[in-house]
């Protein structure tokens, strides 16, 4: 499982070892990860933390998504944009400045996802929030 601290917000997802193990495995490499979440530009109702350009994954499309429902954390492992995980709190088309993108599907929220929507309320209306990702 996977502990998530974002502003005042606590949600806890289930790590998809099945569907995308090398994605999951690369995310533990990660961890405890310490950043923030800001309003997608171009992904509609999301939030992203971005990780850079720098940071190299290894890692192909696995469980790739476009169209993530709320609460569907997908890891972008670089190429067309930088590093990043997308935090879907509605509906999203993944997207960046290059166009249309897909992210391999690494964790799903399992409580806390009535707070989803006032996630992104809070991101979009109040700013960047702090977040902590750690194994629970």
């Amino acid at each position: 499982m996977l502990a998530i601290t974002a502003g005042s917000f606590r949600f806890t997802a289930r790590l998809e070892e099945e569907a995308a193990p090398r994605t999951v495995a690369a995310l533990r490499t990660l961890l405890p990860l310490r950043s923030h979440l800001v309003q997608a530009r171009w992904s509609g109702e999301s939030a992203w933390v971005p990780m850079g350009w720098e940071l190299a994954l290894d890692l192909g499309p696995e469980n790739a998504n476009s169209y993530p429902a709320a609460g569907e954390l997908l890891l972008y492992p670089g190429g067309l944009s930088e590093v990043e995980i997308l935090f879907p709190y509605g509906a999203t088309c993944f997207a960046s400045k290059m166009g249309q993108l897909a992210g391999n599907h690494v964790a799903t929220v399992e409580e806390g996802g009535d707070q989803l929507t006032e996630l992104g309320r809070v991101v979009l209306w109040e700013g960047a929030q702090p977040i902590l990702f750690e194994e629970s």
